[in-house]
């Protein structure tokens, strides 16, 4: 027995449904359903509310920053006076490094969490490139199965339109000629008036598919003068380069086309992979040059750094807010898609609901909206090969000069049922609803999850970056003001100034020590020892 196959279908994942659970408030903060509708103002005012709290966060980190900079700038500077001898008292007690005593110990504390926030920068950045790569690959996935629909429909409207002009030429053409030549025979002649008029039947049939008319195509056909049942023919072509509608004013075609959806998508996306990255590279530069800096206590390296520290801290608090109205967007449209799709205008312009909840849900008891017509087109073709078959056992013999234009129509005939078949296969909604969980699972997996971990990286590095803008002041003041090491590692004077240097030992020569030595006839060692080591 074989296995039956099975409809892919689509769930919303727990990340999604528990941000759809996050309360709305609009301006007035008041209370809103949390329904996707982004044409709505009122909704809008929600996603305004959630971005505005980065906002919120942002002011905070800016007075935290700068009362640490009073902190450092005042207090620090009314305790040099009073605790000048606490200083002293450190620095004779100090090593060469000045890691010990109180101001030592103040410095490394300082020092320390400095490098473990530019830690912490780090680790935000590996979560962002992840998740600049997971976001990527869900909308990798959502243009490709726009592009694979999009093929589909292309090679709907190829089929419709070759058969639609096969039966048409056999119509003008070799039917025309076979009643020439039957105008003696009436019921060959019938036969054939029969076979003419199945054929405009079918035609008309035909027209009726449409599973996405576009506009373009319709203002082509006015233009052109062509009637109402001829259909524009559309070349398909794989799926990476298929046919696309880009409209002039940039705006969204009615109705939706998923080649145009897919291009306007793709764009978009290399503009957002790339500024991540950019952002990425900035934060990880400054991370790296702030311990580079720190670690040879180069003033002009942390100033540099501190004014790219401000720019990176407001761009990732930005980020956060635009990805946290971007999240709660997507986990509405992501918790009911179907929906929205079947109430969007977009959607639904030229295509009837039916139609459309038809290749959406596409159950195993739903019937196509497709099969009347497609059954009577069926028939149709049926018995036009039936009326050819008896003029072909039956009227060749009595006008032989039929039998090429009955073997056009034949001819004619094949390649329209094969075309029919294919038309068939591919207006089942097995096809086109794959496209469409294959796009949703893209969108609402993949670029959720993408999205998610990159606003836990914005989040991560806004607090990094205020934590290193609070302690750089600190580690800024443990540098030393002057450089105090001579090439060959000894204390040297030269760039001291002269109220700061201490006085060099005296100096005396031998003849001095000799003179000195002669005046008394004991001398005191300890007296010796006390005058040299003045």
């Amino acid at each position: 027995m074989a296995a039956m196959t099975t409809v892919p279908s689509y769930s919303p994942s727990l990340w999604v449904r528990v941000c759809h659970a996050l309360p709305r408030l609009d301006l007035t903060m008041q209370m809103r359903d949390n329904i996707f509708i982004p044409d709505s103002w009122e909704y809008q005012q929600t996603l305004l509310v959630l971005s505005s709290l980065s906002a919120i966060a942002l002011v905070v980190s800016l007075l935290v920053v700068l009362s640490f900079l009073i902190h450092y700038c005042c207090c620090h500077r009314g305790d040099r006076g009073e605790g000048s001898e606490e200083e002293e008292e450190d620095e004779d007690g100090s090593t060469g490094h000045g890691y010990s005593g109180k101001k030592g110990r103040g410095i490394c504390c300082v020092t320390w969490v400095a490098v473990a926030s530019v830690t912490l920068c780090c680790v935000a950045i590996g979560i962002g490139f992840y998740g600049n790569s997971e976001a990527n690959d869900g909308m990798y996935q959502l243009t490709s199965s726009l592009l694979t629909a999009n093929y589909t429909l292309a090679s709907i409207d190829l089929l419709i339109s070759d058969t639609i002009t096969g039966l048409q030429l056999s119509v003008s053409g070799p039917l025309s000629t076979m009643e020439e030549l039957f105008t003696g025979s009436k019921p060959f002649l019938v036969s054939t008036r029969n076979c003419r008029r199945l054929s405009d039947n079918v035609i008309n049939l035909l027209s009726s598919i449409s599973l996405a008319q576009s506009g373009i195509d319709a203002g082509m056909a006015n233009d052109s003068g062509v009637s109402g049942a001829s259909i524009i023919p559309l070349t398909p072509v794989p799926p990476s380069v298929a046919p696309t509608m880009v409209p002039t004013n940039g705006l969204m075609p009615s109705p939706f086309s998923p080649g145009w959806a897919a291009n306007t998508l793709m764009v978009n996306e290399d503009y957002r992979w790339l500024s991540y990255v950019l952002l990425l590279l900035l934060d990880l530069i400054v991370c790296l040059f702030i311990l580079l800096g720190l670690a040879k206590q180069a003033r002009w390296l942390l100033i540099l750094m501190t004014v790219l520290a401000w720019l990176a801290l407001f761009l990732s608090w930005g980020s956060l807010g635009l990805e946290t109205a971007t999240v709660v967007a997507l986990s509405d449209f992501c918790t009911d898609p179907n929906t929205f799709v079947l109430n969007s205008t977009n959607f639904n312009t030229g295509t009837s609901s039916d139609v459309l909840d038809y290749y959406l849900s596409c159950g195993r008891r739903m019937n196509s909206p497709f099969q009347q017509v497609l059954t009577q087109s069926q028939r149709a073709l049926s018995n036009i090969h039936t009326h050819l078959s008896n003029l072909d056992r039956n009227a060749l013999t009595q006008f032989p000069k039929a039998e090429k234009s009955l073997r056009e129509v034949q001819q004619i005939l094949n390649s329209t049922e094969g075309n029919f078949h294919q038309l068939v296969a591919l207006l089942n909604c097995r096809g086109l609803n794959k496209d469409y969980i294959d796009s949703l699972k893209g969108l609402c997996y993949d670029g959720m999850e993408g999205l998610l971990y990159l606003s836990l990286y914005s989040f991560l590095s806004a607090l990094a970056f205020t934590a290193i803008l609070c302690s750089l002041p600190g580690a800024w003041r443990s540098f030393p003001r002057t450089p105090n090491v001579s090439s060959n590692g000894n204390p040297g004077y030269e760039s001291l100034p002269l109220t700061e240097r201490q006085s060099p030992p005296p100096s005396y020569s031998p003849s001095m020590l000799t003179g000195y030595g002669g005046g008394q006839s004991h001398p005191n060692p300890a007296h010796s020892r006390n005058l040299y080591s003045r």
